[in-house]
């Protein structure tokens, strides 16, 4: 016999949830560490169409002065996808719109590298009913290098709209 409460699966969350005036100025969403393997190079490369061989041909990377096989950086890029991590839980009553994005590539990402990323919270730009949060989204490698930073920004609403 379960003694389990049961569940209504209309009202399940993982988590908590938050609007815009619950957030704060440097709190941070880690994702899982991923390893950046020769079969995540070449589902990049299906999904994208990009054929130049400095992303699927280690032989010609090695010829041009590379340990294997260099990452797109859009492919480092989507390592920040917010998805991939608990910020869109938390968001699920309050999330409008995913506003903005931008990054810099800072140092070169190799098939069998390992990446760390994380979102902070950067900035808050309260309105009447809803407020833009910036996450400063940052991958680094397993040795500690800054390989890519840059910035998310989402539409939330506020949960106690402001006096008109």
């Amino acid at each position: 016999m379960s003694t389990a409460t049961p569940i209504d699966p209309k009202n399940y969350q993982l988590c908590a949830q938050k609007y815009f005036e619950d957030f704060v100025i440097g709190e941070r969403f880690p994702m899982p560490s991923r390893t950046m393997t020769d079969a995540l190079f070449a589902a990049f490369q299906l999904a994208s169409g990009d054929n130049h061989p400095i992303h699927y041909d280690v032989e010609y990377c090695r010829r041009h002065g590379m340990p294997n096989l260099l990452a797109h950086g859009f492919q480092v890029l989507i390592q920040t996808a917010a998805g991939a991590g608990l910020f869109p839980h938390v968001v699920e009553d309050s999330l409008k719109a995913f506003i903005e994005q931008s990054s810099r590539f800072l140092a070169p990402v190799y098939s069998g590298d390992t990446l760390y990323s994380v979102l902070t919270v950067s900035d808050l730009k309260p309105g009447r009913t809803t407020g833009v949060l910036s996450l400063k989204s940052t991958v680094h490698n397993q040795h500690g290098v800054l390989v890519m930073d840059g910035m998310h920004k989402y539409l939330l609403k506020r949960r106690h709209p402001a006096a008109a």
